[in-house]
């Protein structure tokens, strides 16, 4: 009776001892990679959100230094300038140099500037542009001359919309695609300002609208969208193309959001 106790004790033994078979080993593993490959968008949409609500913030701060600089100088916006650009003249207001990137860009690497500008915040890494505010010039001067605008200032009572019209908005920053001007190292948005050949304006290819999307990092996706700012300091997030389409929000006049408009 004995024997056949210890018997049973040592058969029970074994079995515990024994462990996984390959077999259930491998059921395990294919278990974790169906988790995981579940999981691991989720997780990729919820940092990619994060991201883009930070660079929202940073667009916000941008667009009341913007505000607060124009308050100091008789209600007008930086000046269209080549040596002292708008981020060197609005320093003192947004102070720290790091909101000038994306954290989206930062991910991917650090955005292209004019590294030969006299000014650190001019050469320094940058995710964003300025409306260059050309059809209100043009209106003003009769002049469809860009490079006339030189030091020109908008007047912030001049803009009729405010809640609707760009401030600032997210350059390209990848060569991720045609056409011309894939990488941009532009500081202001100009809508009359040739691009190629029977094109008018910059605003189709030197805007980025598809920069926060669930995708992998170092591409751009049209399922998405980039964040901009607003001349009455907000600033949002805008589905791909809604910045030009069915109104161009960076014009200033009605008729001018019309005949710029650009269907992405």
């Amino acid at each position: 009776m004995s024997s056949r106790r210890d018997l049973c004790t040592r058969q029970a033994a074994s079995r515990l001892r024994r462990g996984f078979t390959l077999i259930e080993l491998l059921v395990v593993i294919a278990i974790i990679a169906i988790l995981a490959s579940m999981l691991l968008p989720a997780l990729s949409r919820a940092k990619e959100s994060a991201l883009r609500i930070q660079c929202v913030n940073d667009l916000r701060q941008l667009a009341m230094s913007a505000t607060m600089y124009a308050a100091d100088h008789l209600q007008r916006l930086p000046p269209r300038t080549n040596a002292w650009r708008w981020p060197t003249l609005l320093q003192d207001y947004y102070q720290n140099l790091e909101i000038l990137v994306c954290p989206s860009d930062a991910r991917r690497g650090t955005p292209p500037t004019d590294t030969g500008s006299p000014t650190l915040p001019d050469r320094s890494p940058r995710s964003y542009m300025i409306n260059g505010w050309n059809d209100h010039f043009w209106r003003v001067t009769g002049n469809q001359n860009v490079a006339s605008y030189m030091g020109m200032t908008m007047k912030e009572t001049a803009i009729l919309k405010v809640t609707d019209t760009v401030l600032f908005g997210e350059k390209k920053n990848l060569d991720a695609g045609p056409p011309v001007g894939r990488i941009s190292r532009h500081y202001f948005m100009d809508l009359l300002e040739p691009e190629t050949a029977g094109t008018i304006g910059n605003d189709g290819v030197q805007i980025e609208r598809g920069a926060h999307a669930s995708q992998v990092v170092g591409t751009r996706s049209r399922s998405g969208g980039s964040n901009y700012a607003f001349a009455d300091g907000s600033a949002r997030f805008l589905k791909y193309g809604q910045d030009v389409w069915p109104l161009n929000l960076w014009a200033i006049e009605d008729a001018d959001r019309m005949s710029f408009a650009f269907r992405p």
